[in-house]
């Protein structure tokens, strides 16, 4: 049996293995990090690793927080935070090829559900200057469509009375804040890293709701003294699998009970706005700048959009992987055109080269055929993902009157994604916050299209699912929309992906919205009787 990697381990590992390039011994921590998963680890962490190394200021220990579940802990408290990071890609003969590094940024794990009070003590440490996040869009407890808090969810509701032993991360940076602020200690810089629109602006939106309702003074004190920057974050990070355990585990020659995969690519754009100092976070190739939103725009847009779409239409297809999905010619095509013809215009200021650039980029890296990543974690949490990734395009093309046909397409692969089976009937589970809800609308949904006559069924249909405001907001009441959403929802369910994909790289494209007008029609066979235009004359109750 192989001994566990540790410090003491960590000097017999192989040369060619990366090791940090300091004394672990001199240690401080700087950094609380809510959401310890494999994306901080593979990203922000290490960055905070080769920053130290390069710097030798060694006050920028992680304490790592893991919200609800204990694995991660278990995993690293044995190997004193350390772990290794394997980077993927495929040589020029097409091999895979692996380059590994042992990370030694994380101090320390704790589980905010077993010990929440500890957790509040962490981040009101004298020595805590920044609270970090990758807690994923669900974790901030707010509304997509909107991003204001959900004054309903059960977290949030239990965190405004219990000061002591909240449960959610909002609740747990609030209640940790209003600490330091008792205790006359400086502000701290809170860095949201997770993939929401604006999300240090909208982080601070929801901390200043939260705040409001406890003490306006406290409110004042974190809107005067805090900082919230907005940053960018990108990196391919599939689940690690039990074989790239024992795969490292062979190279090593000592156990890491967790390591984490992840692609060659990193990128890091952050707004140099930090209340007590940061890391050198240059130094691993971290990008400061004034203004983020260009870059998240980019990269929500130009990545994160494409790579749900691959995700639901490929999980519909039965492609187990991202490559799988780009592999199949109708559906990379598909996206290549998705992002040539209605995602790239949207993208004002950003040179052609720039855009062109990124999207040779993009297809690449989901062609990695040293990185299996499961279309199901990439389509988990829809319902959170979607309005940034492409709801938000959808608003902006129809501001211009300009053709949201493919979008149309993506959103409906997503709804029809929802129903948990794919076009060879093999079932999948939903994993979504929302999943319950969803599904009781998808039900709705099917009712409204069966009690309304033949020619209307389809739009009826769109309109009950466009009507969802927690993700869809008031896109429900623009005909055009509904319309184009009918239109491929039906095509979807009558012929399939493949059949979606081949009719619209094929149609030609209309001149504008209003030809969209009619395209539910045209879906279901209908004739002249026009669609209803609003859920009132849709008899839907929403």
């Amino acid at each position: 049996m192989l001994e566990r990697l540790n410090t003491e381990s960590l000097l017999r590992l192989p040369a060619d293995v990366e090791k940090p390039a300091y004394d672990r011994s001199r240690l401080t921590p700087g950094i609380v990090h809510l959401g310890l998963g494999a994306f901080h680890r593979a990203h922000q962490a290490l960055a905070t690793d080769l920053a130290m190394a390069a710097s030798q200021d060694l006050t920028w220990g992680i304490l790592g927080v893991s919200l609800r579940s204990p694995a991660t802990r278990d995993a690293l408290a044995p190997q004193d935070g350390l772990y290794t990071l394997a980077l993927r890609d495929s040589g020029p003969d097409g091999a895979a090829r692996e380059q590994l590094r042992v990370v030694g940024a994380v101090q320390r794990v704790m589980v905010a559900e077993e010990d929440p009070h500890a957790v509040l003590e962490r981040i009101a440490y004298p020595q805590t200057r920044i609270v970090s996040l990758t807690i994923t869009e669900k974790g901030y407890c707010h509304d997509p469509a909107t991003g204001h808090l959900r004054w309903d969810d059960p977290d949030i509701l239990h965190d405004l009375d219990n000061p002591i032993r909240p449960r959610s991360a909002i609740g747990l940076l609030v209640h940790g804040l209003a600490l330091r602020r008792e205790r006359g200690l400086p502000p701290v810089t809170l860095l949201s890293c997770d993939n929401l629109q604006a999300n240090g602006d909208t982080l601070r939106s929801l901390v200043l709701a939260f705040a409001l309702r406890l003490d306006v003074a406290l409110t004042s004190w974190i809107d005067t003294h805090c900082t919230f920057p907005n940053s960018m974050v990108d990196r391919i990070v599939p689940a690690t699998r039990d074989d790239d355990r024992a795969r490292i585990a062979q190279r090593l020659g000592v156990e890491d009970a967790w390591p984490v995969i992840g692609e060659p690519y990193m990128n890091w754009v952050v707004e140099d706005r930090f209340a007590a100092g940061r890391p050198a976070w240059e130094a691993a190739g971290a990008t400061f700048v004034a203004n983020a939103a260009p870059y998240e725009r980019l990269k929500l847009r130009m990545v994160n959009g494409p790579h749900s779409v691959l995700a639901y239409l490929g999980t519909l297809l039965g492609a187990a992987t991202m490559r799988e999905a780009a592999a199949v010619p109708a559906l990379r095509g598909f996206v290549d055109d998705l992002m040539r013809h209605e995602i790239a215009p949207t993208l004002k200021g950003i040179p052609d080269a720039g855009l062109e650039g990124y999207r040779q980029r993009f297809l690449a890296r989901v062609d990695n055929a040293a990185l299996p990543h499961p279309t199901r974690q990439v389509a988990m949490d829809g319902s959170q993902k979607l309005p940034p990734r492409l709801l938000a395009t959808i608003r902006d093309r129809l501001r211009g009157g300009d053709d949201i046909r493919r979008l149309a397409l993506a959103v409906a692969a997503w709804l029809h994604y929802l129903r948990g089976e794919d076009e060879h009937g093999a079932r999948y589970p939903i994993e979504d916050p929302l999943a319950a809800p969803l599904s009781r609308l998808l039900a709705r949904a099917d009712v409204a299209a069966r009690a309304a006559a033949p020619k209307q069924a389809v739009y009826r249909r769109a309109l009950v699912l466009a009507g969802y405001r927690p993700v869809f907001g008031d896109l429900g009441d623009k005909p055009v929309f509904v319309n184009a959403l009918a239109a491929q929802l039906e095509i979807l369910r009558e012929h399939g992906a493949l059949h979606a994909l081949e009719a619209v790289a094929r149609d030609p494209a209309p001149s504008g919205p209003a030809d969209a007008a009619p395209a539910a029609e045209m879906a279901a066979g209908a004739g002249a009787e026009a669609a209803p235009r609003s859920r009132e004359a849709a008899g839907v109750g929403m």
